[in-house]
């Protein structure tokens, strides 16, 4: 008497669950500080009036059909340099950024954020904090809140041999954001690393339902719209002195752009925080199931 004898299927291979850390994504300039960085450190030093400066800025690349970015970064070196005795050094921005002010809360923000994660997530979620910003790296990188950041990504200038800043060597508008929430996403945080290759949803470190990204304004729609519809969340924050970019959030919001907009107060006791922790409690929640998910079918392998 024959039997029907089948091969036993192959089971995959056990595997490490490692998709347990969040990513905070912030913009910079009206997210986390009021004005833009220029306003507090560049111009100044210049010695030229924000307002018009950037009249000058729009000015040109209106009638230039330019990028308004690279008008400005071109714009400060000629001006810093109109003077043939003054060369601006990478030291000299970051030093610059002494000046810089904050919304409420923001230097303590990170330490709460940190330890609330490790509280609500027993110790087994991590939470790594990003700047996508148009602004600029050599002065972000001067901030006295850099020590939180994993990572920051923001325009840059090239130095020459003697150190000093020549021309833009990179530039970040609102669309080209979407590229690093892509190397957050896919561990790839190098410049260098290509992120075209595929990479399958279950190999990609920081998956979006893990990235919260927090912004200002109309400049984040992209990488607020590419977060939420890659399963992520976005937060649109605004100045409470200032009416119309709460109208821009309410726009934001009523566009489903963002799941909430808050005051962009940073306290523990704010608004904002109580937002971003409830979002937090969901992606801990989304974590813990992924990770049972894993030991169960290597339990099962």
């Amino acid at each position: 008497m024959n039997k029907d004898i089948r091969p036993t299927p192959l089971r995959a291979p056990k595997q490490k669950f490692f998709q347990d850390t969040i990513a905070i994504v912030y913009d910079f300039d009206g997210t986390l500080s009021p004005q833009p960085m220029q306003e507090y450190t560049v111009l100044p030093k210049i010695g030229i009036e924000p307002e018009a400066f950037w009249k000058q800025v729009h000015k040109e690349a209106s009638e230039t059909d330019s990028d308004p970015m690279l008008v400005y970064m071109r714009l400060m070196l000629e001006k810093l340099y109109k003077n043939d005795d003054v060369k601006i050094t990478r030291e000299d921005f970051a030093a610059m950024a002494e000046k810089i002010q904050y919304f409420p809360g923001v230097e303590t923000w990170f330490p709460h954020i940190n330890a609330y994660v490790e509280k609500r997530g027993l110790g087994k979620v991590k939470v790594q904090h990003y700047i996508i910003s148009a602004g600029q790296k050599e002065i972000l990188e001067g901030v006295s809140i850099r020590k939180y950041f994993k990572q920051i990504y923001a325009s840059e200038y090239h130095f020459n041999q003697y150190g000093i800043a020549t021309f833009p060597k990179l530039l970040i508008t609102d669309t080209s954001k979407t590229q690093f929430l892509f190397r957050i996403n896919k561990g790839k945080e190098a410049l260098a690393e290509s992120i075209n290759d595929h990479m399958p949803e279950s190999e990609r470190p920081i998956p979006f339902s893990n990235i919260i990204y927090i912004g200002d304004g109309m400049t984040d729609v992209p990488s607020m719209a590419l977060t939420k519809k890659s399963g992520g969340h976005a937060i649109a924050v605004f100045n409470s002195k200032i009416a119309r970019t709460k109208e821009t959030c309410v726009r934001l919001l009523d566009a489903g752009r963002v799941d909430f907009i808050a005051p962009a107060d940073y306290r523990e006791s704010s608004k904002l925080a109580a937002r971003v922790q409830l979002l937090l409690d969901s992606v801990i929640a989304g974590v813990a199931y992924a990770a049972e998910v894993s030991a169960c079918k290597n339990e099962n392998a």
